[in-house]
């Protein structure tokens, strides 16, 4: 065998003409480049979500009979949760329900908008997905006080439907459920539209054409081709509507009355009390109920990449 034939090769995981030595280091400031990018991230999540979470659970077992003079002790009371969950027991399902109707309502109205500004707008698009964010450039609390103005009793949707005799003489929108899970799905049915649109928006036309090629019907096409490709917008949909329509308490207040009030409301009644055991058990209960039904929802839709 020749001399040239026995020449070492590249040692294995180098490049031809760089030496091992070299290698090593190159690799180690990768390593420290992608963990230095993370760091600020992660220390976000660690101050404003880790931290306030245990904050939030060691505040949930605090012993309920102390007080913001006297101050609070850790006694590890578990039972502030069955005594928060029997004395608030209805809020509590009042809430999850009222987001029920609100995810329902946003997605019944939200899908047909979607779908027509991802397939038929045209030239309109840009236009029209303004308009759907155009609420976002008012505030929250106006946009609901707004609201309030629309279904007064001496309002024009009020007097409106007297005339057509929807409404009795004596009837009334205002200070009602109907009120307030119109308020939240006014507020959150931008949530649903935006993820529905850009689902819609990367389906291939050629596949709906497909659907006609082979002699479906429009209903057909849609059941089958469309409604399944656009599930991950249906399910990020719902969910930001979902969510955040549970622990809101704004549109509860100013739009219902006691009888109407939300978890929300009695979680920001019981911390402005400083009822802070109380108000703290309420939250992460809350916050787990959601949490198990959110995992349970994804579940079943199929979608279990998106959490």
């Amino acid at each position: 065998m020749s001399a040239l034939g026995q020449l070492p090769g590249p040692a294995a995981g180098t490049t031809a003409g760089t030496p091992p030595a070299a290698v090593e280091p190159e690799r180690k400031g990768r390593s420290l480049t992608g963990y230095l990018l993370l760091a600020p991230g992660a220390l976000w999540l660690l101050l404003f979500f880790v931290v306030p979470i245990v904050s939030l659970l060691a505040a949930s077992l605090y012993d309920p009979n102390g007080s913001i003079e006297a101050g609070f002790k850790m006694t590890w009371s578990f039972h502030n949760y069955v005594d928060a969950l029997a004395d608030y027991a209805r809020p509590f399902a009042r809430s999850l329900w009222y987001s029920l109707l609100t995810t329902a309502f946003c997605l019944l109205l939200g899908y047909p908008l979607a779908y027509a500004i991802a397939f038929k707008a045209g030239r309109w698009k840009n236009i029209m997905l303004a308009l759907v964010i155009a609420p976002f450039f008012t505030s929250f609390l106006i946009r609901t006080l707004s609201w309030k103005l629309l279904l007064s009793d001496n309002g024009f949707v009020v007097d409106f439907l007297k005339t057509v005799h929807i409404l009795g003489s004596d009837g009334r929108l205002l200070a009602t459920t109907a009120a307030v899970v119109t308020g939240l799905t006014y507020n959150f049915l931008p949530f649903m539209i935006l993820p529905l649109y850009a689902s819609l928006e990367k389906i291939d036309h050629r596949l709906i054409e497909a659907g006609g090629d082979l002699f479906a019907g429009p209903f057909t096409t849609f059941r089958t081709v469309t409604l399944p490709l656009s599930m991950p917008g249906v399910v990020a949909g719902t969910l930001l509507t979902f969510i955040p329509a549970a622990g809101d308490y704004i549109n509860a207040q100013l739009l219902g009355t006691p009888k109407q009030r939300m978890i929300g409301n009695d979680i920001q009644r019981l911390f402005a009390a400083g009822a802070y055991p109380t108000a703290a058990a309420l939250s992460v209960t809350l916050m787990a109920a959601i949490v198990v039904l959110v995992l349970f929802y994804v579940r079943r839709a199929g979608t279990e990449e998106l959490v």
